[in-house]
């Protein structure tokens, strides 16, 4: 399964995105400040821009799992239905927990990436909606592989 996100909106406080499962549009997405961070770049320069909680993960593709429970998540009874298991992105250079999961605005993002409808300037809305079946179909697609390539 291959994921691809398109950052198309870099403001001073957030990036917003569009994000497609196999080449079709799913959804909007909304992260922190996109810093023109590169997967290939040595990690000490990623470290040197890279500011905590405010800055989206360096382009470049990155293995998704479904087979890790989120410390955090797996608390919330909202999402006792996921067992805890979040889209985590694995091996992001200068990053580690890196998720795939609901919320409106870059301050509820620390680095991951948030899925809804880009409807409101700064903000994704109707993210619980847009997430239950991205999850859904990512949970089903697991044992295929699941990659996602951000540009």
């Amino acid at each position: 399964m291959k994921l691809t996100l398109k950052r198309i909106a870099r403001k001073p406080g957030y990036t917003i995105g569009r994000l497609y499962i196999d080449g079709q549009y799913y959804c909007d997405t909304i992260e922190d400040r996109d810093r023109n961070l590169d997967q290939a770049m040595a990690i000490e320069v990623i470290q040197s821009v890279k500011v905590p909680k405010q800055t989206a993960i360096p382009i470049g593709t990155y293995e998704v799992s479904m087979n890790i429970v989120s410390p955090s998540y797996s608390k919330k009874k909202a999402y006792k239905w996921t067992g805890g298991v979040m889209p985590r992105l694995l091996n992001v250079p200068g990053w580690s927990g890196v998720l795939i999961h609901p919320g409106n605005t870059a301050d509820d993002s620390e680095g991951c990436i948030l899925v809804g409808q880009n409807l409101k300037v700064g903000q994704v809305l109707n993210s619980q909606k847009v997430f239950k079946p991205l999850w859904q179909q990512l949970h089903d697609r697991r044992a295929e592989g699941i990659t996602l390539t951000i540009c």
